[in-house]
């Protein structure tokens, strides 16, 4: 079976056919860094760490580019050039520079700790430039720009398949909806390319260009950088639901009049995640980050787990009492990997390892894998050899990092579990018993369960934090 991916912009679930031969090239749009990343944006990062996974079980080589957005977007098409960065930095009194520099870092350590893996390269908008110049001088010979007053706008009206990701037509489209009112421009869908600083030198980030001091509009970027690494024709363009009605919507009107012809093979997106069932807000104060899911005693891996439950086209509800459930599920799955530790090492059969992976060539259904994979280690007759490759397998895709060496746990304590198992798996239980009762005398119980041997620290009174 083969790697079926739903489009966007087709709304049917295709077979992928890459345009190289098992090569991928992949585009996901990443952070503006003017603050800390939340768990909203986490989902999307972890949906397109999942399908960066899934293509790489496939066999696929993957090429993947992700920006970051250090300029800012524009808060809107008429104003005077203010940004989020730039509105960030005077109200945490640092440079524009200070402030990329530092959510930038976070970013990084956040995804680390989710266990997301990073691209082949993250590009800045601020470090392309004159790429996005270049690019918007391309669509100027083409004649899609036009001027105004305060900046260079594409021409929509020359796209007669405008707003073809969102299934409108440009009737439906209104003014305000996407950017402020503009009375300079041509038609309520058009956007900026580039901005004109009204007083050159007071901005932090601003350039020359062939139309005069500024910096670039939102979407420019995404399209100059992404056709600078991956070229013309590249295979994915991915990010959340969010950015289908403007950003992505521009990015395919600027790449096709461009170009000439289309850019993206598969557009993929995942869904908004719901905070206690509220949208994500400051008014409703739900816009949590890792820091506040550390802070409450949770692992970000478990907020990993959680997202995997719900498939990544449907919404999904988190709640508090969500995230524990997840980390107490993940943490019966590490104890079980932890009890296999030590166990050799064999190859999956290939009727497992078919069963495995048609979860995720179904449309990155990682529900269903994870469901499988419990349903694999709660099987009886498999032996824990085997069980342990299912682990393996599984979670080359589920990236929760099960097979990390459990650093809490001395070796000798994973040396009794070894020699505690051989014994069992001989029959010689008065040994087994010997060596768990010696494994209990040393701090950690040793249990046998249906998914197979368990291994736990044992908690004293000093593990809990004191009462209020």
């Amino acid at each position: 079976m083969a790697l079926r991916l739903y489009n966007t912009l087709s709304r049917t679930i295709e077979l992928l056919t890459p345009l190289v031969p098992q090569h991928i090239s992949l585009y996901a749009c990443g952070p503006t860094v003017y603050g800390p990343a939340h768990i909203g944006n986490f989902r999307t990062y972890l949906f397109v760490d999942t399908l960066l996974r899934s293509l790489e079980r496939e066999g696929y080589t993957v090429d993947y580019i992700q920006n970051i957005t250090d300029v800012g977007h524009l808060v809107g098409d008429s104003e005077d050039g203010e940004d989020k960065v730039k509105q960030a930095a005077q109200k945490e009194q640092l440079s524009s520079d200070a402030i990329v520099c530092h959510y930038s870092s976070l970013f990084y350590e956040d995804s680390a700790k989710l266990n997301i893996i990073p691209p082949r390269l993250w590009v800045k908008a601020s470090e392309h430039i004159s790429d996005q110049i270049a690019f918007i001088q391309k669509l100027e010979k083409r004649g899609f720009v036009y001027q105004t007053s305060d900046g260079l706008y594409f021409d929509t009206s020359k796209l007669t398949d405008y707003g073809k990701l969102t299934n409108e037509n440009r009737s439906q489209l209104k003014e305000g909806a996407r950017v402020e009112v503009n009375k300079e421009k041509h038609s309520p869908t058009d956007f900026a390319l580039w901005k004109f600083s009204k007083e050159p030198g007071v901005r932090e980030m601003e350039w020359e260009s062939p139309w005069g001091v500024g910096f670039p509009g939102w979407h420019i970027e995404c399209s100059a950088m992404s056709t600078k690494y991956l070229g013309e024709h590249f295979d994915i363009h991915a990010g959340g639901t969010d950015l289908i009605p403007i950003h992505h919507t521009n990015e395919i009107a600027q790449n096709e009049g461009c170009f000439g012809h289309p850019s993206v093979g598969y557009w993929m997106h995942s869904e908004f995640l719901l905070v206690d069932g509220h949208k994500m807000s400051k008014s409703f104060a739900n816009t949590y980050t890792i820091a506040d899911i550390e802070e409450r005693g949770f692992n970000p891996l478990a907020f990993r787990y959680l997202t995997l439950n719900t498939h990544y086209r449907q919404k999904q509800n988190f709640t508090w009492e969500s995230l524990e459930a997840a980390q107490h599920a993940l943490e019966r799955m590490q104890t079980i990997a932890r009890s296999l530790f030590t166990e050799k090492n064999i190859e999956l059969p290939p009727n497992l390892k078919e069963d495995i992976s048609s979860t995720w060539q179904d449309d990155l259904n990682m529900s269903l894998l994870l469901a499988k994979t419990w349903e694999l280690l709660k099987n009886n007759t498999l032996d824990p050899q085997t069980k342990k490759a299912v682990l393996v397998y599984a979670d080359l895709v589920l990236g929760l990092t099960l097979f990390a060496p459990p650093e809490d746990i001395p070796d000798e304590i994973l040396t009794l579990v070894r020699r505690r198992n051989e014994a069992r798996d001989l029959g010689n239980f008065e040994e087994s018993d010997r060596l768990r009762e010696e494994i209990r005398s040393r701090g950690y119980d040793l249990k046998d369960t249906k998914t197979g041997p368990g291994l736990t620290r044992q908690r004293s009174s000093t593990d809990y934090p004191p009462s209020a």
